[in-house]
């Protein structure tokens, strides 16, 4: 939809930086389906795939870095907007973010000061008791010690945090009620990539790859 008021919006394409330094035709690579709620997908975008037991079972999602500082760019996150309490079953996250997930994912909590937890599967996700907030159910209580705002707490898919490839084009998920998922092809290896075109990729997803870097490039084996 068009404004209603005469303005300019500057910037420039995403699309037009380039990802490859190798031939991107020898690259090993693998169509994918991202799951829906995760908005725009960039070129270069680290993903991981849902290690759930059910649910969005082997779709692809952004890669969650390890890093926890609510400045990184980490698409795959739900970030509370409430603290989890102790032995806690049911949490809360934004409506547009709860539709990143499904029943019966499994998901984990993590912040910045306690260690990740297990939740387990996804059992309800109430969209329409609260106009501001989503409540999510899941298996597994939390423990005792409260996940908390203050320290970036977030619910993400399970297999999240492994990096598992990189997105080869730019795709668009969509978000809260109109996400769709995408269509997306999934780079393995067998490449050189221009570093400053990755994101959301960090050593720890490096070593998930066992890429490596060589001055503005980074190598996939």
């Amino acid at each position: 939809m068009g404004r209603d008021i005469p303005s300019i919006v500057r910037g420039v394409q995403d699309d037009y930086r380039k990802l490859y330094y190798s031939d991107d035709q020898a690259s090993l690579k693998v169509p994918v389906t991202i799951m829906a709620g995760y908005g725009q997908i960039i070129a270069g975008t680290a993903l991981a795939k849902n290690g759930s037991a059910a649910g969005g079972i082997g779709k692809v999602i952004p890669y969650d870095p390890s890093s926890i500082t609510g400045a990184e760019e980490a698409p795959a996150r739900l970030y509370l907007v409430q603290d989890s309490g102790t032995t806690e079953t049911e949490l809360y996250v934004t409506i547009d973010d709860s539709y990143k997930v499904g029943v019966a994912d499994d998901v984990y909590i993590v912040d910045d000061t306690t260690a990740k937890e297990q939740l387990g599967a996804i059992t309800a996700i109430d969209r329409t008791t609260y106009t501001n907030r989503a409540k999510i159910t899941v298996t597994t209580a939390t423990g005792s010690t409260s996940f908390t705002t203050a320290r970036f707490a977030y619910l993400a898919v399970e297999g999240a945090d492994t990096c598992v490839g990189i997105a080869e084009k730019s795709t668009d998920t969509g978000t809260g009620a109109d996400a769709k998922g995408a269509l997306s092809v999934n780079i393995l290896g067998n490449c050189v990539l221009y570093t400053e075109v990755l994101s959301n990729f960090d050593a720890a997803a490096i070593a998930d790859l066992s890429a490596g870097s060589w001055g503005i490039y980074t190598y996939l084996k």
